[in-house]
């Protein structure tokens, strides 16, 4: 993480603000209307429900992620696999709560915009004039907020770099105006921070009536914990520390000042009024609700932005099938990624057009965030054990204090799998494709033969010098998947000598490793025959867009540079322009042979991953290679021998 970035400042705060806040910052909009649903309204009811939602962000989002997650960074950079690639040493298992965690984050992706856009926008129905138009649920409301969904999923291609800057001071006046509401309600009913006392959220649980199944409403309060961690290398940790004091202050005024407005109302029911907008002066409703609209955009745009980097750190990881990624702005770390964008914008409508208002969808959300929360949990688990060496007492009161919560949440939402099998069905794709795609290169590791380069050596040095054999270029270049410095795949060398042996002035071994660091760009040369047979290793960070063809070019140029690399001057002379000389990538590109005999399960996972792979970016393109200067060899992944043919002559 930069120096600056660690700094508190003004521009941190505001710049935080607008990035991390938008999805636990949007919660007012429904929490409070969603725990009272179609319940008679009793002081019970009311201080219970916020006492627990107070609870919920200080035991969930302060100290779980605010005060311990955050520790947890990773040369500043936050997030499930962050976190994940810290502790993946510890335990080989690892990988499941990653790939969990990460698909069920990105499933519940397809609900946070409808739900949020839709309740800014079903405001309007209390406006004069709108009431007859903007009814929950009419085809009208749904095409608006369908509309601006495509909008938001349209821009995308284009970047946040101009109304990025807007996003800081937007949300700003979003948590002012809340904070500043909530005070005007709790100045006429004081009595309302009586709520403060955990006593009424325990009554709530256990003496309520099904009070123990309104934790999956209360739950909704803190949907938006986990990114707080995932944009930890956006913001810096002080100033996510420093602005959640902010944050949580108008959070709480806001839905305390909700609860004053109910018992104030003395009303049995709410008749399907939002106390949000009811607790606005009639005359600034309209102002309210574009505030609230330009403030749930925000929080889309976040939750947007944060599937793409996901998806982008699962391939580098090996989680995820190589796919197009695209750098609209210049701002560091900010991707698009088209084919993600069109499928979060296709689960959007549909979860709109199922759902239709935003109080359908309330009873659908919820419970992959609990899911994701777990998993993080797991993974701190081993953090804090391994890497920060706590003591297994504390260690344990803390994972009891989480677990408990996290648990009671996760049951309390397991009643929403009815009004959301949809969802399912994206999270097991996700996860599924996660775990093939990470299974199945493990499998094809395991069956890779590797060689002892240095008992081919002689051999390719006779052919470079072998002037009857035509050039096939200055420098051959090979991706290798060996980490041994010392070894590369048969087929590699079978490449090199078969069929027609490729002539070159340099031979090169390219070995892309993907670390821990997230940033990381560093290469390491090893000289295996001085200026005929070298390896290069790139060790890149799994941020980091492996664009192996120019780094390449860039290692090749300081090398010559160097004079550790000299071509021969008859070939240069043809090339005073190119001091490199020709380069030529050859990529192995295996398939699965028929003549394979892998276990049942091994099979079926091979079978899908090749599958995928026809789908995905090649090999070439996903490690940026030029395709004017490349060769793709196939050659089958074969698992066992072939069995001896016995023939008969006739």
């Amino acid at each position: 993480m930069s120096k600056q970035l660690d700094k508190v400042s003004l521009a941190g705060l505001l710049i935080t603000l607008g990035i991390i806040y938008g999805d636990i910052g949007t919660s007012p909009l429904y929490v409070l209307k969603s725990i009272i649903g179609s319940r008679p309204v009793t002081d019970e009811l009311i201080y219970g429900g916020l006492s627990c939602v107070l609870w919920t962000l200080t035991l969930q989002t302060t100290f779980k992620y605010i005060l311990l997650t955050l520790q947890a960074d990773n040369r500043g950079e936050g997030g499930i696999f962050s976190l994940f690639a810290l502790v993946r040493r510890y335990r080989r298992w690892l990988f499941l709560p990653a790939i969990i965690g990460a698909g069920t984050l990105l499933a519940d992706g397809i609900i946070t915009p409808p739900i949020s856009v839709s309740s800014a926008i079903e405001g309007l129905n209390g406006v004069s004039g709108f009431e007859k138009f903007i009814v929950p649920g009419n085809t009208l409301t749904v095409s608006i907020i369908i509309g601006i969904l495509s909008l938001l999923f349209f821009f995308q291609q284009f970047g946040t770099k101009v109304v990025g800057s807007a996003f800081g001071p937007m949300m700003l006046i979003w948590f002012t105006m809340i904070g500043v509401l909530g005070i005007n309600q709790i100045a006429h009913y004081p009595q309302i921070l009586k709520a403060i006392n955990p006593v009424y959220g325990y009554n709530l649980l256990v003496h309520y009536p099904n009070g123990f199944w309104l934790l999956g409403a209360i739950f909704l309060c803190t949907t938006g914990a986990e990114a707080l961690y995932s944009d930890l290398g956006h913001c810096g940790k002080k100033n996510i520390q420093v602005s959640w004091i902010f944050v949580k202050t108008t959070l709480l005024l806001n839905y305390f000042g909700q609860g004053a407005w109910v018992l104030l109302r003395g009303k049995s029911s709410l008749n399907d009024l939002n106390p949000f907008y009811e607790i606005m002066p009639h005359a600034f409703l309209l102002i309210g609700i574009i505030i609230s609209t330009a403030a749930t955009i925000i929080a889309s745009q976040a939750l947007i932005s944060g599937s793409f980097t996901l998806i982008n750190e699962a391939v580098r990881l090996i989680f995820w099938p190589k796919i197009k990624v695209k750098y609209p702005t210049d701002i560091r770390g900010q991707i698009y990624i088209p084919s993600i964008n069109w499928i979060l914008w296709i689960g959007c409508v549909a979860v709109m057009l199922y759902f239709r208002e935003s109080s359908h969808m309330e009873a659908a959300y919820g419970f992959s965030i609990t899911i994701a929360m777990l998993m993080t949990t797991i993974l701190m688990f081993y953090y804090m054990k391994f890497h920060k060496k706590w003591h297994m007492i504390i260690i344990s009161l803390v994972l009891m204090v989480f677990l408990t919560v996290e648990i009671s949440f996760f049951i309390a939402n397991v009643a929403k799998i009815k009004q959301r099998w949809m969802f399912l069905v994206f999270e097991v794709g996700i996860i599924g494709v996660m775990y093939i795609w990470y299974r199945a290169r493990k499998i094809k590791n395991r069956y890779v033969e590797l060689v002892r380069l240095e008992d081919y050596i002689p051999m390719i040095l006779s052919i470079s010098r072998d002037r009857s054999i035509p050039k096939y270029t200055n420098h051959l270049v090979y991706l290798t998947s060996s980490d041994n410095t010392k070894e590369v795949e048969h087929k590699i060398v079978h490449s090199i000598l078969g069929k027609v042996p490729k002539r070159a002035d340099v031979y090169w071994f390219v070995h892309v490793h993907t670390t821990d660091d997230p940033y990381l760009k560093e290469y390491k040369v090893t000289h295996v025959i001085p200026n005929s047979i070298i390896r290069i290793e790139l060790r890149l960070g799994f941020r980091i867009d492996p664009d192996v063809h120019l780094m390449f070019r860039y290692i090749i140029a300081e090398l010559i540079h160097n004079k550790e690399v000299i071509i021969p001057a008859g070939y240069d002379a043809m090339h005073k322009n190119n001091p490199v000389g020709d380069v030529h990538f050859i990529v192995m590109e295996k398939y699965l042979s028929s003549d394979n005999e892998l276990p049942v399960v091994e099979r079926m996972i091979m079978d899908f991953y090749f599958r995928l792979k026809k789908i995905s970016l090649s090999e070439s393109r996903g490690f940026g290679l030029d395709p004017a200067n490349l060769t793709v060899e196939q050659f089958p992944l074969m698992v066992s021998a072939v069995p001896e043919m016995h023939l008969k002559r006739v």
